[in-house]
């Protein structure tokens, strides 16, 4: 007989979804009202607002679409690429593939600039491939990528980009809340991300920006978006500034709620505090994983604070690791993916789940559970180390 599920409470420090404040939880359980109500249509424009301020932008286009990251990205791809178009994509992991994918899907000529999974993109590759294809139209890479923990240098990017006449499209899924993201002083054209990760709101919705560049390239188009739903010509018809809506979709009003309370405990704390909040629990997680012998894979200047990819210590097996940890603590941290999978745990100290009490929490438990299979590292040390950065000493 089936009756309500209630899932085990978890700390979450995987690569997301990341643990959800309370605060925002209780703001979803407030009463539904419909999607073209006077009051939500005022919820509306505060969220944009607020999406402004966590992007750095003034991008009048600046909402969040109504379904996850992937959908964001898609957004961007459908709307800004036509078939023919010549797309330089830098791929250092696995969701610059997936932008590749979003390329060919929609007819355009996907140019691949590779990196070494776990480096940053080499803004002299890129000025490469621009200096090869004249031609080419957009630059895409991501900010921050999830599969390796790795961040790019975007103003770089970008600034290459338009030196070039192109247009830029960047992921920002891991990196919107937990590290700069400024899109109008790198120039960026396009840009999307995620509600789960360092915004700690539940998985769902993609926010989302485009520059007047951007639209103007949209606005120009030939043949129409190949996604109706995403087609942002008549999105804007929803997301338009004031009391006149047309009918688009039905959004998704509870988690719009969410979103708004999340962005508004963003607004409250400060982007540069959160960004120092992330950056002192990822040091005082380095120290305790360091002093216990283990070791980070990406360089400590493209390091992620909020996204830390761990090499894996001989001989143990990393599944079951990650098996203990959430059978006996309710701890989740996330495996390798790709050429990575099997080499890596990645540990996530993103938004509401990024403070002392869990980074305690993760070296211990991993400590203790490395300790029954007999790991080679170092014990009674790491709580010691995690401390001494929290304590300044």
């Amino acid at each position: 007989m089936f009756k309500s599920f209630v899932p085990t409470e978890r700390t979450l420090m995987g690569p997301g979804p990341s643990d959800v404040n309370p605060r925002i939880l209780t703001a979803m359980a407030r009463p539904t009202i419909g999607h073209l109500d006077p009051e939500f249509i005022r919820l509306m424009d505060e969220i944009k607002q607020m999406l402004q301020f966590a992007f750095q932008t003034r991008n009048e286009l600046t909402i969040p679409v109504s379904a996850p990251g992937s959908a964001g990205m898609e957004t961007c791809f459908v709307n800004l690429v036509e078939p023919g178009d010549k797309v330089i994509v830098c791929q250092n992991g696995v969701f610059g593939g997936r932008m590749v994918e979003n390329v060919t899907r929609v007819g355009g000529v996907a140019v691949v600039v590779q990196q070494t999974w776990g480096r940053a993109v080499d803004p002299e590759q890129l000025e490469a491939a621009l200096k090869q294809n004249p031609d080419a139209k957009i630059v895409a890479f991501v900010h921050a990528e999830t599969s390796t923990g790795v961040q790019s240098d975007a103003a770089a990017l970008c600034k290459l980009a338009q030196q070039y006449g192109c247009l830029t499209i960047v992921d920002c899924v891991t990196s919107l809340g937990g590290i700069e993201v400024a899109l109008d002083a790198w120039g960026a054209d396009a840009a999307y991300s995620g509600t789960q990760k360092c915004l700690s709101c539940p998985p769902g919705l993609s926010p989302a920006s485009m520059s007047p560049r951007a639209l103007e390239k949209i606005k120009a188009r030939t043949t129409p978006v190949t996604s109706w739903f995403m087609d942002l010509n008549l999105v804007m018809g929803y997301w338009g500034q004031g009391q006149k809506r047309s009918y688009h979709h039905t959004a998704p009003v509870n988690s719009l709620y969410g979103l708004h309370e999340a962005l508004l405990i963003l607004v409250e704390e400060g982007l540069e505090p959160s960004w120092q909040r992330h950056m002192k629990n990822h040091l005082a997680l380095k120290a305790g994983l360091e002093a216990m012998g283990l070791t980070f894979v990406v360089p400590e200047a493209e390091r992620l604070p909020q996204l830390n990819l761990v090499s894996i210590p001989d001989g143990v097996d990393e599944a079951s690791v990650r098996q203990q940890l959430l059978e006996q603590y309710n701890l989740e941290i996330g495996a390798g993916l790709g050429v990575l999978a099997g080499k890596v745990w990645r540990i996530g100290l993103m938004g509401y789940a990024s403070n002392p009490k869990n980074v305690l929490l993760c070296v211990n438990a991993l400590e203790a559970v490395l300790s029954q299979y007999n790991a080679h590292i170092n014990r009674g040390v790491a709580t010691a180390a995690v401390q001494a950065v929290y304590s300044g000493s």
